[in-house]
């Protein structure tokens, strides 16, 4: 079986350049599948993504944030969908778009650390949408979305932090394997929260019995490749 990954690079802080490589290489890899990759930059994403020397399929975005126009002229002009700075969606929106209409099944977003808090925030109410984002990787944090009925199993060092947010309209139910304090049997409502569990064994899974979750792995300079 065959499956699409989509990769958009936003603008924020985001992996180092190397990071970025090693995690390109690792959306490629996947188990019992085979695996092709879609990457859009939006906006200065560009700036990223060029960075890492990876150069996207597509660029969108209304550029007003890119630090030289004279990037997009290495594309395709078919390939560089710009958009008035007037519009009803941002750009991070329009390239998750662009991936789905192109085909992709899992979603990742490279980018949007730091900077305006509105626009962290606008980043995070994504994942509340019934259609969101799978992967959410900043340069300090790895974020995942749980869906119904999925289970996550990270490998990571021991001591490590994870943090849980509910998602959606609920119910939710959850339970976890590898963690200091269960998640098993746990009551959540919105606007509850775990935070700075501890990952007591280097291999830990979440799994979600109802309901979507936020899954953050907030570590300093490291990211599960």
């Amino acid at each position: 079986m065959a499956i699409t990954r989509g990769i958009a690079f936003i603008g924020g802080e985001g992996p180092r350049p190397e990071q970025c490589r090693q995690l390109l290489a690792s959306a490629l890899e996947r188990q019992e599948t085979r695996c092709s990759l879609l990457v859009v930059a939006a906006d200065s994403g560009l700036i990223a993504a060029e960075a890492a020397g990876i150069a996207p399929d597509w660029v969108v975005g209304d550029m007003d944030s890119l630090d030289a126009q004279a990037r997009l002229a290495r594309y395709p002009p078919e390939r560089v969908i710009r958009y008035p700075a007037d519009k009803d969606y941002t750009d991070t929106e329009l390239a998750l778009t662009l991936l789905w209409e192109q085909g992709a099944q899992e979603t990742w977003l490279i980018g949007g650390g730091g900077g305006r808090l509105d626009h962290l925030f606008a980043i995070r109410a994504l994942f509340e949408r019934d259609r969101c984002p799978d992967r959410w990787i900043t340069g300090n944090a790895d974020s995942y979305c749980l869906r119904e009925q999925r289970q996550i199993s990270l490998s990571l060092p021991c001591g490590s932090l994870v943090s849980l947010f509910p998602l959606g309209a609920g119910p939710w139910n959850v339970r976890s394997r590898g963690l200091k304090w269960p998640l098993d049997g746990l009551r959540w409502d919105r606007g509850f929260f775990g935070v700075s569990n501890v990952a007591e064994s280097r291999d830990i899974s979440v799994y979600s019995d109802a309901g979507r979750f936020l899954l953050i792995d907030p570590r300093i300079d490291t990211i599960a490749i």
